[in-house]
């Protein structure tokens, strides 16, 4: 059920309604608009009384959501989510681009900072890299754990860019919350459901990938997982998904980009590194991507691929990061977009 509260509605009247709604048993989830304030009802296993609800001061009309997904349909919030960082201008959603980049892992601090500098030369606003690493090998680098999230805590300091990175776990969940910007839960993760329930009590962005098999449903069903713990600010992300075709890692579905658009009010990213596995084709798929309407794209950086010690096949050169860049910021107005250029590196060093 949705509460559409009428555009004049005060907040003692909003409050009001949502007390109204615990008192019923049920758990409200108040989402501002830019014209009005809607609050998702979730909880209730069948139709709640709207009789009672619409009679309530301030309340315009109490409709009936449809969809499994509640809180991330746009039945519930017409306008697109923008997630907004305090102290900087970098977003996620809305009119400008998000670029998030940097190397699959973390491998040492000299490697992170050659990295990170170039990468904020280009103007990356977001700086992605492995604490963690979910190998398929168990023998593989698993990441360096608290001395990375250190690493990359330091690079935020010294370039002022966001730090996004993925948590495995509860424990490595609690502890990257201490130090990242934004919590990657992984396509391996995506229907770990309680992990999703941890992230939506951190109260802080949550970036979702998308299931090696997800269909669109399932992969909104994730989101709404975190969302129903009343922790709105979420990000999809796009990663391929497996298909018989074996010309890449994986199958970059981009046609879900619209597709979740049209459906939903979350800002969606795309990775055409992991979507595809071939560094040759990182770039012509980051530029489809902004050119569907995607929100941003996340893409991973080296610059010595050839000794990476996980996925360099599929890491672009830092020139090739920036020639990526240029691109973009040519194709963003084309549809109606802007690409920010991050901010002033060597002020930013002083």
């Amino acid at each position: 059920m949705l509460v559409v509260m009428k555009a004049q509605a005060t907040p003692e009247q909003i409050q009001a309604v949502c007390e109204h709604i615990e008192q019923l048993g049920f758990r409200p989830h108040p989402l501002p608009g830019a014209q009005r304030t809607a609050i998702g009802i979730t909880g209730n296993q069948g139709e709640v009384d709207r009789g009672n609800l619409e009679s309530l001061p301030g309340v315009a009309e109490v409709i009936r959501v449809s969809k499994a997904y509640k809180l991330a349909s746009r039945d519930v919030k017409e306008e697109d989510t923008v997630v907004r960082f305090a102290g900087t201008d970098a977003t996620i959603g809305g009119r400008e681009l998000a670029i998030v980049a940097g190397p699959c892992s973390i491998e040492n601090r000299t490697q992170a900072f050659a990295i990170a500098e170039a990468l904020a030369k280009a103007g990356a606003q977001f700086f992605r890299g492995g604490a963690y690493k979910p190998r398929t090998s168990p023998y593989a680098f698993q990441g360096l754990g608290l001395e990375a999230l250190k690493i990359m805590a330091e690079i935020r300091d010294r370039f002022g860019m966001r730090i996004i990175t993925e948590a495995l776990d509860v424990e490595s969940l609690e502890r990257t919350a201490e130090w990242a910007d934004v919590i990657q839960i992984g396509a391996r993760n995506m229907q770990n459901f309680s992990l999703l329930r941890m992230a939506g009590r951190l109260r802080m962005p949550v970036l979702i990938k998308r299931g090696m098999s997800a269909t669109l449903e399932e992969f909104l069903m994730a989101a709404e997982y975190v969302m129903s713990e009343g922790n709105y600010q979420v990000i999809l992300c796009e990663r391929g998904v497996r298909t018989f075709s074996d010309h890449a890692r994986n199958t970059l579905d981009l046609s879900i980009v619209p597709a979740l658009k049209r459906v939903s009010h979350l800002p969606i990213l795309v990775d055409p590194s992991h979507g595809t596995g071939r560094r040759d084709s990182v770039l012509p798929m980051a530029r489809a991507a902004v050119a569907c309407g995607a929100d941003g794209v996340m893409v991973e950086v080296h610059d010595h691929p050839e000794i990476a010690l996980s996925d360099g096949p599929q890491s672009i050169y830092p020139a090739q990061f920036a020639s990526m860049m240029n691109d973009l910021e040519q194709i963003a107005p084309v549809v109606g977009r802007r690409l920010p250029r991050g901010i002033d590196v060597a002020a930013a060093a002083q």
